[in-house]
């Protein structure tokens, strides 16, 4: 097989490998439990109980811890980006690099640009998520600012806004997710410089990896387990009200 075939193979993997396991993991969420579906049960009981309370100053730490996380992923995403872009005028450089390395495949530099171009476009894309995470978490809070106060946890009109208030929730958490694994699959990108078929190992493991992290980790049967006691908590409260 000829070194552009090669490569498109590797690309056309890598592409299949990000956007087949994203709609398998959207898919499957719906119907398995898995971090993403169990922790947006979760975020539905913490709104539950917002409401509750007169005094949310918790709920603000809370927000404001996950808003400097994702902070931080949006700066260190835009010198990330700066670093592979500056990387277009030192193409010669990296092709010395790439070729003093035992087993790496020759280096073309029209191949070497579509790479980092590639990896620019990973960067940038993450970029768009994190930010946009960022101002979920800002419509949150102003929706828990806006949101009355019935300490019985009973009254219907708030308890769907409660709902409504951990959609958006969980809205900002898939952007940061989404952002989360524009990383992962960075370094999948990055064995494109040494090899195609690095690059394809590199997809699939990736893939593995985020399978058992956000399916059969032990973190998700923690996660699942607290959700059944929530559930039955509030059950329980819900009964002793009636």
């Amino acid at each position: 097989m000829s070194d552009t075939l090669l490569n498109l193979l590797a690309l056309v993997t890598f592409i299949v490998c990000w956007m087949g396991y994203t709609e398998f993991a959207r898919k499957k969420a719906k119907t398995t439990n898995c971090i993403a579906r169990c922790l947006h049960q979760h975020r539905i009981h913490w709104m539950y109980e917002v409401i509750t309370r007169d005094i949310k100053v918790g709920e603000a730490a809370l927000l404001a811890n996950l808003e400097r996380n994702i902070a931080f992923f949006a700066s260190s995403t835009l010198l990330v980006l700066a670093g592979v872009l500056t990387l277009f005028a030192q193409v010669e450089k990296l092709e010395a690099v790439i070729t003093s390395i035992p087993y790496a495949q020759f280096p073309n530099h029209t191949v070497i640009q579509l790479k980092l171009g590639l990896l620019a476009f990973i960067f940038v894309m993450a970029f768009f998520q994190f930010t946009w995470s960022m101002r979920q978490y800002g419509f949150l809070n102003v929706m828990i600012g806006a949101a009355p106060t019935d300490q019985s946890g009973t009254n219907k009109n708030l308890l769907a806004y409660a709902k409504q208030m951990a959609v958006v929730q969980d809205q900002a958490a898939h952007s940061y997710n989404y952002g989360l694994r524009s990383y992962y699959f960075s370094i999948a990108a990055i064995c494109w410089f040494f090899h195609p078929l690095l690059f394809i190992l590199a997809s699939i493991i990736v893939v593995y990896t985020l399978y058992n992290r956000e399916f059969r980790s032990k973190a998700v049967r923690a996660i699942t387990a607290g959700q059944e006691l929530l559930k039955n908590e509030r059950q329980e409260k819900t009964n002793k009200v009636n």
